[in-house]
């Protein structure tokens, strides 16, 4: 009893337990745990499709595009990034270097020197479209076209529905001289950038 008040004291102990809450319980931390667990999981699949759908990682394993693109086995070549969005809004377009298979299933890098619908054809190491020189941006002005395989001797190739893609090394590049136009459904993406060695790292034009 509390002297003349009558009422008696509370102890520390029963104080803190009438205000205090209940902490959570295993059952409780554990669904916690599995909830973010699942969260975190899905947000990796999720990139994981972006991904995908969006972008790849290749190597260059073949001299044909240098200096652009080096390599020349699978250990010393160039880790590109391919992107595959633009591919979804416009057609490809003439100086982008494309990724794509051969019929033999081979992997292969090349740049788009003509359009459907163009004539192409080679005279002194340089680019003809419908019998007109082309015009060439900054990037591609050193490259030397050499006029082999279905450009041999002035020959004119019709582009049909596929686009033309060379080499920037044409002096020994496997390309539509030999293969012939390729059509826009072949395509796996767009080159967009090196990401390793990290002396050659940056954007590709």
């Amino acid at each position: 009893m509390n002297g003349a008040t009558g009422k008696p004291h509370r102890s520390t102990e029963d104080s803190a337990g009438s205000t205090g809450r209940p902490g959570p319980s295993k059952k409780s931390l554990t669904r916690r745990f599995l909830r973010w667990t699942e969260h975190i999981l899905a947000g990796i699949g999720l990139c994981f499709i972006v991904y995908h759908f969006t972008f790849e990682l290749v190597v260059m394993t073949s001299e044909s595009m240098a200096p652009t693109l080096l390599g020349t086995a699978y250990e010393n070549g160039d880790r590109i990034l391919l992107e595959k969005v633009s591919g979804w809004f416009r057609s490809p377009q003439r100086w982008d270097i494309y990724h794509y298979y051969d019929d033999d299933g081979n992997p292969v890098t090349k740049r788009i020197v003509g359009l459907p619908g163009e004539k192409i054809s080679i005279k002194d190491r340089t680019l003809l479209i419908n019998g007109t020189a082309l015009a060439r941006p900054k990037a591609t002005t050193a490259i030397r076209y050499y006029a082999y395989g279905n450009l041999a001797n002035g020959q004119e190739v019709d582009c049909g529905r596929g686009y033309f893609m060379m080499g920037d090394a044409s002096i020994d590049s496997l390309d539509s001289r030999y293969t012939g136009p390729i059509t826009r459904d072949r395509f796996h993406g767009r080159v967009w950038c090196i990401l390793s060695p990290g002396g050659r790292r940056g954007f590709v034009h």
